[in-house]
């Protein structure tokens, strides 16, 4: 085993090295939280125990209970026990579960109601802007064996020790707005079969057997979304063989053509490439105990098989079913299904009239389908907020998850009766802002560290070795700037989107602008700071 320097954090004491020599107290900017730290800058599991304050009792407890005690630090190579075929099948089934939910298929039906689409043009949007977004996510994966660390730590090597606090208060928000978004859609489904179960209780239920699962952490995530996906995927196939079999599908159709068209093919590309980028926030998290000789390739490839098969099958199979609401003739089920109570409504017109009792049971099933796509976000909120700080770092992770998870309670509960405008405007703002992150961190990557040799991860947590973060900052804020020139909502129309589609709203460019201001920006930026700092 490598010498290794050791750390107590609750005496701040030196302990002799393997070696043996004495490694004397750490202080300043290379005092390191947890109680070992190897010349990599990892932190073996073990350490996380020793002590006698509060930090290591919780520790202690959590490790009886079989709760992942590791944090933020550095994952020693030789505790990378995610290995072989099984590893990657492990990453595909964890994406392929959290998107195979009732949430992406409720987000294609913004298609038809919000921007007036037909099936023919919202599928292909659907197709082609998923594609850009999960390529970033799948991408970002591959840094999670590379180094070991998780995605918000990571990008302290773009953004620097203090500019990524305001990227880790941007996911935090991301986090916290994708559970609440997706426990609405799953109070929905529970409203549907029993009207007596009011929006709240389902959101409870959702949040707190969300809670259970990513108490544990790492491991437990991957065991629940390795079978999850299943049941989600028959239920779904029933729905697609219901509805086919009923005659109900109005056909291919165009929703139009000209400025009208292009606004709407824009704003909805919007929605969808926010909710496909949306988890490249924290995409190396769910592959950081993969040994470092993990290929890329497939990283990348079982990351985005397992991305892209569940977000085209469920949200086309959205935009279908939701095409029946333009049915002519006699009282429309559909239209007044998703009048009364939005997605479940739609899903009981499928399901629950033409199967009755059983068909009430797949929406139960679907609404605890929501459970998997949050365990990712409220797993790795607890991981985010501990870049904000050393002393937040000193707070366990399982205390922030089940911090988080009352959080999202309190958001969910009063934006039930609003779901399609939260849900835009929520969508949006993911995209814009992941876009304008996702393009500094690969300029950066490619263009200055010129690949993954140019890090030094053992720098991770030591902050004047790591990028001052002026030039990432300086480069956000000019990519904030395209993203309100492109940006289309009802409350604010950007003045380049204006000119994107039809007036008065035009179409949504938001991302796209803001993307390629940040990186303008960053490639003007970058060299300065290099040549005035060095790093």
């Amino acid at each position: 085993m490598a010498a290794y320097n050791a750390y107590d954090v609750e005496k701040n004491q030196g302990y002799a090295t393997n070696s043996g020599e004495y490694s004397p107290p750490l202080g300043g900017a290379e005092k390191r939280r947890g109680s070992y730290i190897e010349p990599d800058g990892a932190v073996p599991g073990e350490s996380f125990e020793y002590g006698t304050g509060m930090r290591a009792k919780l520790m202690r407890f959590a490790g009886k209970l079989g709760i992942e005690q590791r944090g933020i630090e550095r994952v020693p190579e030789n505790e990378r026990t995610d290995t072989g075929f099984k590893a990657l099948l492990n990453v595909a089934t964890m994406w392929c579960s959290a998107n195979m939910v009732v949430s992406s298929f409720a987000l294609a039906l913004l298609s038809k109601s919000l921007f007036y689409m037909g099936v023919a043009d919202a599928m292909l949007v659907i197709l082609f802007f998923n594609i850009i977004g999960l390529s970033v996510v799948s991408f970002f994966s591959t840094f999670g064996p590379t180094f070991g660390l998780r995605q918000m730590v990571l990008s302290r090597f773009w953004f620097g020790w203090w500019g990524v606090k305001l990227i880790a208060i941007f996911n935090v928000l991301a986090c916290i707005g994708w559970s609440s978004v997706n426990s609405i859609v799953g109070a929905e489904l529970l409203h549907t079969v029993n009207n007596d179960v009011p929006g709240w209780a389902g959101i409870v239920v959702i949040a707190v057997c969300t809670w259970g699962v990513t108490l544990f952490g790492y491991k437990v995530v991957h065991i629940y979304e390795f079978w999850s996906w299943i049941p989600s995927f028959i239920i779904f196939l029933i729905v697609l063989g219901v509805f086919a079999h009923s005659g109900d599908f109005v056909g291919m159709k165009w929703g139009g053509a000209g400025e009208a068209e292009l606004g709407s093919v824009l704003s909805m590309g919007s929605v969808i490439f926010g909710f496909a980028i949306g988890w490249c926030s924290y995409a190396a998290d769910y592959t950081c105990y993969q040994p470092s000789s993990q290929s890329k390739t497939k990283v990348f490839g079982w990351t985005f098989l397992g991305l892209i098969f569940p977000l085209l099958f469920t949200q086309m199979l959205g935009v279908a079913v939701m095409s029946a609401v333009d049915l002519n003739g006699g009282d429309n089920r559909y239209a007044e299904g998703y009048a009364a109570s939005g997605t479940g409504g739609l899903l009981g017109a499928v399901l629950v009239y033409h199967l009755g009792g059983f068909g009430k049971f797949c929406l139960v099933m679907l609404a605890l389908s929501i459970i998997a796509n949050n365990c990712p976000n409220i797993y790795s909120v607890g991981l985010t907020v501990q870049v904000l700080g050393r002393w937040i770092q000193w707070v366990p992770r399982f205390v922030w998850t089940t911090i988080a998870t009352g959080a999202y309670i309190a958001i969910a509960i009063p934006g039930y009766s609003h779901f399609e405008v939260v849900l835009e405007n929520f969508m949006n703002f993911i995209g814009y802002w992941l876009a304008i992150y996702s393009s500094i961190g690969l300029t950066e990557h490619f263009v200055f560290k010129r690949g993954f040799a140019g890090y030094r991860p053992e720098y991770y947590d030591v902050p004047e070795k790591l990028p001052p973060g002026i030039a990432a900052i300086f480069a956000f804020c000019c990519g904030v700037i395209g993203m309100v020139a492109g940006m289309s909502q009802v409350w604010w129309v950007g003045w380049i989107a204006l000119h994107a589609g039809e007036a008065p709203f035009g179409g949504d460019v938001g991302w796209e602008l803001g993307a390629a201001f940040s990186c303008v920006a960053y490639l003007i930026a970058r060299p300065i700071e290099l040549k005035f700092f060095g790093r």
